[in-house]
Parts: structure tokens; sequence; C-alpha cells
């Protein structure tokens, strides 16, 4: 078929809607199972072409959580460790497989933002990703093929209605895109930049050694900022996006947004959150948020008495701001990437807080010398691509 009717189009006041290709041609993708929406569709091809890229500038099978236009979480297929498999729930499951590591990892980022993604895999999803998905609260999910089993497990998801979109993973776009905007079109070349080794290769501070690890997670940050509502920022570390900034006015904001995300996620695998004892019967979601709370300013509204009994079988102690101070010191060798330019020094700043030691972006801005500057006053390494990746 060329065209898939949907039920309506953002909103659900804007009618009628639906995808087509205009040439005539048939769709590359085939719905599986439920009724996928207008936005449903923005997430999934925009996931879909991270998650390619992703595995082919790793060679990993990678995975995506978008959320509204935007990643939430992104990565690679790399094993999880033990505290890492705690944090994002999935310390029950046993050893699982790399695409599994890898949405397990890209959910685990933000989990207050991934709550409600839509899925994107690299590879076919098999039954060890299939089940992860199943407990999780999701619309859907895109790839390129589907196991029996994984088909079964999905097609039981919220009441036999979870949307499951296959897409072939042949597909080339054409090399012109277009869309309207107040009935005006706007046409341009698609973003076909290859994010690869010899963009990373213009290291302008005077510490120049990048491993190959942190050349992957740069990758990681460039491939997740390219599909990013601008302005954005993105922090990688181990081969997952920790903390990404999107859709800001002010690239600090953005820098800030990231960062505090990144930070997060390191409070998690400290002693204080992994030692939260939960009443028996309380969701995922609710101790993600209860979590999120805690590691807060605001940690108050569930420590009180009358309050904490409803969440911890033992009132924790405070999270005091001397602790996460001390505990976010042992977070090192983040890497932190821009879709544009950092105009100021304050994001070089913002950034060391949360244990970079990479950065990639393009350059160009007046004041390069001070951020330059600033990166080796911390000793960073700091590459400049030459290339904005502005995404809207």
């Amino acid at each position: 078929m060329n065209e898939i009717q949907l039920k309506y189009g953002c909103n659900p006041n804007q009618k009628p809607s639906r995808i087509y290709m205009a040439d005539g041609s048939d769709l590359p993708v085939t719905v599986l199972n439920g009724k996928p929406g207008y936005i449903n569709f923005l997430d999934a091809f925009n996931g879909w072409q991270l998650v390619k890229e992703l595995k082919e500038a790793t060679g990993l099978p990678a995975a995506t959580s978008f959320k509204h236009v935007s990643p939430a979480g992104a990565a690679v297929g790399l094993p999880l460790d033990d505290t890492l498999a705690k944090i994002y729930w999935v310390d029950d499951l046993g050893e699982l497989s790399p695409l599994a590591c890898a949405y397990a990892r890209a959910r685990g980022a933000d989990r207050m933002s991934s709550f409600g993604d839509f899925i994107a895999l690299s590879d076919t999803c098999d039954k060890d990703t299939a089940m992860l998905i199943k407990r999780e609260v999701s619309d859907g999910v895109i790839a390129p093929g589907y196991t029996d089993e994984a088909l079964a497990i999905l097609k039981e998801k919220k009441k036999g209605n979870y949307n499951v979109i296959q897409i072939d993973p042949s597909y080339v776009p054409a090399e012109l895109e277009t869309k309207q905007v107040y009935g005006i079109s706007f046409e341009q070349g698609r973003n076909e930049l290859d994010i690869n080794g010899e963009l990373l290769s213009n290291i302008v501070t005077a510490n120049k050694e990048i491993p190959e690890s942190a050349l992957i997670d740069m990758k990681i940050a460039l491939i997740t900022l390219k599909y990013t509502q601008s302005n954005s920022v993105c922090y990688v570390k181990g081969g997952q996006a920790i903390g990404i900034g999107a859709g800001q006015q002010s690239r600090i904001h953005c820098t800030r947004l990231a960062g505090q995300k990144a930070d997060n996620w390191f409070l998690r695998q400290s002693p204080q959150v992994l030692g939260l004892q939960f009443v028996d019967g309380l969701g995922r979601a609710d101790r993600d948020n209860a979590i999120d709370v805690y590691m807060g300013d605001e940690c108050m509204d569930i420590l009180e008495d009358g309050a904490w009994e409803r969440i911890f079988k033992v009132k924790p102690a405070v999270f005091t701001a001397e602790e996460k101070k001390a505990w976010l010191a042992n977070n090192q060798d983040v890497i932190c990437g821009s879709d544009a330019f950092f105009p100021f020094s304050d994001n070089i700043e913002r950034a060391k807080k949360s244990g970079v030691k990479y950065i990639a972006q393009p350059g160009g801005s007046v004041r390069d010398d001070l951020v330059i500057e600033c990166a080796d006053k911390y000793n960073m390494v700091m590459a400049f691509t030459g290339i904005r990746l502005f995404h809207h």
C-alpha cells in the first residue's frame, strides 16, 4: 500500500490525517499490530534513522527510546554490569541479548522521559527484547523484523493494541525532502552526513589523546544529536546517552539540562539510591518517580511522616547535597556533544561538573579561543567537527 489513514494528526482536532508516498510507490513499512498515530510515525521514522546509523557506525546492535520527536535515550548493545541491570530494573531477567541490552540502556538513561516511549531497534527484535518491552509503558516499536516468539509477546501488550511496525531495511529515501508549514512548501537535501572518525580528527586542545572507546561514544553523541530537536546537547558514557538536552533556545540551557540528566543517571548508582527499600508491589514507574524526587531538592515531599510509609519499607535518610556532590565527583571520562558551537566557556564549566573529559562540537564561534582555553584548563580533549547538526 502507498498510504495509511491515521486517526488524527498531532491533536484530535487535526483531521484528516495520513502518511503516504507522494510518488505512488509502496510505503516501506508494514503495521503488524495496532494502529500507530501521526506522532508515533514521526518518532518511529526518526528513531529508525538513528539506530540504523548507530549500527553502521559501531557495528553493534542499537536501540533508542523516542518521545515527541527527540530521543530520551540511545545506546548500543554492550553488556550490563550488575549495577546498571539493577537501576534499569532488569536484574531479574538474567543475561540479556545484545539488542535487549541496547534497549535497557536506552530506556534506562532517563526513565522519567521514556515513560510512554516509541522504540526503534536496529536489528530483528528477539524474545529477550520483547520481554523487556512487554513490561514497560510504551506506545510501540519499529524494527526491520521480529522473531515469531517476539511478535507473539508484543501482540499481547496493551490488550492486543500495541503498535508494532516493520520497516524495510533496504529502503532508501529520496535525496530531497519536503514539508509544508502554513501551506508553504519547504525543500532541502537530506542530511546524509556520515559520522565517522575523520569528522573527529581536528583536535584543537593541547590534550589530543582519545581512546577508541571514547571515539565510539563521540560518534554515539553526534548521531544522537543528528535526530534530536535543536538546540541540543548530549552526554554519553559507556556506549549510551546518559543525558540529552533537547529543544532549548539557549545553548547553556541545553548543557545544563543534559548535565542534570547525566547527574541523575549517575546518582541512581549511588549506595543511597541502591539501598532504597520499596514496599512490595510498587510499580517500576512509581519507583522511578520516587527516586527522582528523592534525589532532588524536594525530597521531603516523600520523606515526611505519613508519606514515606506508602513508598518505602524503611524511611531513608536524606541524600544531602554534600553526599551527592561527593558521589558525582566519581563520574569521569564522560563525552559531551553539541549540535552547534559553544558560544561561551560557561558550557565547558558546566560540562566539567558532570565529569566530561571529551567534547565534540562544530566550532566556529568568535570566542573559540576562550572555549579552547577553558577546555585546556581541565585537560579536556575537544574536537571541532566543522559540521552543524540542527534538526527541526
